[in-house]
């Protein structure tokens, strides 16, 4: 079994870089999660102090005592702790004007649901890239016009910073927001995901942790890393026009 990458130690806490595809921690029908195989990889329990999609790839902060997991699920809860990711979707935020979204900022309000309740969630975006549908060799000829986002498809690269951590919040945010992740089918659009699938190559979802702010040593300290080869594979099709065949 590949090993989980650690980007960071202390006598308290693990950084690792959790692949897409790997669930955070055991239950009904998971095999090998992060947890179980990090505390064999280590030969000590550790304890998840926040969670992961299992399809969302990316920094996740593992403590290596229980005392230390009440502790550092305190200052995520606290809001000491500040979650960036990246995502790859089809569509722009609703509102915004193609020809002058870049380099936008926004803030996404809308509920979602959690344990059967709607509870009020907080993502705050900044458009990063654009990359319209027409550019793209072959891919307008495959995508349906418009493909339920307007007369002038394209995809967008989306800077992604969590309010609250609610399940699922960003996934939704953007779907409801007009431009689903590619390659979520459970909230986004399961019509374009197979025909981006078909044209483009892409089959992971497209949506990682890529900076995390922790409180150490009394400042704020900042890990970041590349995006994952799925992702970074994708944006390089997007922004050379080349298909993946």
């Amino acid at each position: 079994m590949k090993e989980i990458p650690i980007i960071y130690e202390n006598n308290e806490i693990l950084i690792v870089n959790k692949r897409a595809g790997l669930a955070v921690q055991g239950g009904e029908c998971v095999k090998n999660p992060l947890d179980s195989l990090l505390s064999e990889q280590l030969g000590a329990k550790v304890y998840p102090v926040h969670r992961l999609d299992k399809e969302t790839s990316g920094l996740l902060v593992v403590a290596k005592t229980s005392v230390a997991a009440r502790l550092w699920t305190g200052l995520i809860a606290s809001g000491q702790v500040k979650k960036e990711y990246q995502a790859l979707c089809f569509g722009l935020v609703q509102g915004l004007n193609p020809a002058s979204a870049l380099g936008k900022t926004g803030r996404l309000t809308q509920r979602v649901q959690v344990a059967g309740a709607g509870k009020m969630a907080e993502t705050f975006y900044q458009v990063a890239e654009i990359f319209p549908v027409a550019e793209i060799a072959s891919v307008g000829q495959i995508l349906p016009p418009g493909a339920d986002f307007g007369k002038n498809p394209l995809f967008s690269l989306l800077n992604l910073t969590l309010g609250t951590g609610r399940t699922h919040q960003i996934r939704i945010h953007l779907a409801q927001a007009g431009c689903p992740i590619l390659a979520d089918d459970k909230h986004g659009n399961f019509k374009v995901n197979k025909l981006v699938k078909k044209a483009v190559g892409i089959k992971t979802l497209q949506l990682a942790a890529t900076r995390l702010t922790i409180p150490l040593e009394g400042r704020a300290t900042t890990f970041q890393i590349s995006l994952p080869p799925h992702m970074a594979e994708a944006l390089a099709v997007l922004s050379n026009g080349t298909l993946s065949r």
